[in-house]
C-alpha cells in the first residue's frame, strides 16, 4: 500500500510539473488532467481567412508517410459525405466556433466572423538534413522560412525519426511559434517519434512510457510515429492559429501558456482520464482507434479542443 501511495503522489507532482510547462509546446500530456481555469482571449491577433500552409520534410519520408499528413491537412477544409461524420472538417470547424468568432465579438465586428480555411499551399523536402540531425530549438524559425511560408501563413516543419531536436521527448513533442515576429508568419514543427519516444509522443498508439499502464490502442494509418506525430500537428495548428505571436486566446502565464488543444491534454473520446484516452470509434476492419474520418477515406485521432464559454473539453465522440 504505501508503494502504492508513494506511485500516485509521484504522479501527481508530475501532472503539476508538466501543466506548469510552456505549452507552445506540446509537452507529455497522457498523465495530465485538463485545468479549471478559464482560457480567455488577450486581444491579439488570430490568424483567419484562408491561412496557406507549407510544409518542410527535414529527413527522410516515405511517399505513404507523407500522404499521412498532407490528407489530414487538405482534409481540415474539406468536408467528407454527412455518412463519414464525424469528420476532420468538423473539429477544425469547432476552431471557428469556439474561439474566432469570440475574437470578432470582441472587436465588434460580430456579423464579420472570423474563419480559418487552411490550405495546403507547399511541400519543400530536406532528406539530406542540411542544418545536420541534431537541431537547436533556436533553428526551428530559419527552417520554417526554407518552407517559403505566405505572411500570415503557417510554416509546417516535420523532422524525421532519427532527426533530434532539443527537448524532443524530454519536455516536448512538437510547438509553435512566429518566423519573423509579431503579426507575422507562424510555424509548427513536430517530430516523428517512432524510435525515439513513442511511449511520451506517440500515445495512446504506444505503451506510455510512465504512468498507468494500459495497451496501446491500434493506430488508423498503421505507422505508430506518424498517426502519433499528426495528433501533436493537430494540437499545434490549433494553438497556431488561436494564440500564433503570445497574445490570443491562451490560460495561465503568457510565458507558460495553455491553448485551444494543450488545455485538453490526453482528451480524445468521453470518459477519458490519465492514462485513458476516452469512448472512440473502432475501425470494425483493423481494430484501429480513432475520432475523426478524412475526405480522403483515412482515419485520424485528434485532441479535444477547450471550449472557453463552458471551460470543458468539447469532443466528436
Amino acid at each position: 500500500m504505501a508503494k502504492q501511495n508513494l506511485l500516485i503522489l509521484l504522479l501527481m507532482v508530475l501532472a503539476t510539473n508538466m501543466a506548469a510547462a510552456s505549452v507552445t509546446s506540446r509537452k507529455l500530456m497522457f498523465l495530465v488532467q485538463p485545468q479549471p481555469n478559464q482560457l480567455t482571449y488577450h486581444n491579439g491577433a488570430v490568424l483567419h481567412g484562408d491561412i496557406p500552409v507549407s510544409v518542410l520534410w527535414y529527413g527522410r519520408f516515405t511517399a505513404a508517410q507523407k500522404a499521412i499528413v498532407s490528407d489530414f491537412l487538405v482534409s481540415l477544409s474539406t468536408a467528407p459525405p454527412p455518412s463519414s461524420a464525424p469528420s476532420v472538417s468538423q473539429w477544425w470547424s469547432s476552431i471557428d466556433q469556439l474561439y474566432l468568432s469570440k475574437a470578432a465579438a470582441a472587436v465588434g465586428k460580430n456579423g464579420d466572423a472570423k474563419i480559418a480555411r487552411l490550405v495546403l499551399s507547399g511541400q519543400v523536402s530536406d532528406e539530406g538534413c542540411s542544418l545536420g540531425k541534431s537541431l537547436k530549438m533556436s533553428q526551428l524559425p530559419a527552417l520554417a522560412a526554407r518552407a517559403r511560408p505566405a505572411k500570415g501563413g503557417i510554416a509546417l516543419v516535420l523532422t524525421a525519426q532519427d532527426v533530434a531536436v532539443e527537448g524532443f521527448c524530454t519536455s516536448r513533442c512538437g510547438r509553435h511559434g512566429s518566423v519573423d515576429g509579431k503579426a507575422g508568419t507562424a510555424y509548427v514543427w513536430a517530430g516523428n517519434s517512432a524510435t525515439q519516444c513513442p511511449g511520451q509522443c506517440a500515445w495512446p498508439f504506444h505503451q506510455p512510457a510512465y504512468g498507468p499502464q494500459a495497451p496501446p490502442l491500434v493506430p488508423p494509418n498503421s505507422d505508430v510515429g506518424m498517426d502519433g506525430l499528426v495528433i501533436n500537428v493537430a494540437s499545434m495548428v490549433a494553438g497556431a492559429v488561436t494564440n500564433p505571436f503570445g497574445d490570443g486566446f491562451y490560460q495561465g502565464d503568457s510565458a507558460a501558456p495553455l491553448e485551444a488543444a494543450t488545455a485538453c491534454p490526453g482528451v480524445y473520446g468521453k470518459g477519458a482520464y490519465p492514462g485513458y484516452a476516452g469512448q472512440l470509434l473502432v475501425d470494425s476492419a483493423t481494430g484501429a482507434s480513432y475520432n475523426a474520418n478524412s475526405a480522403r477515406g483515412r482515419k485520424y485521432l485528434l485532441p479535444a479542443l477547450f471550449d472557453p464559454a463552458t471551460s470543458a473539453c468539447s469532443m466528436l465522440v
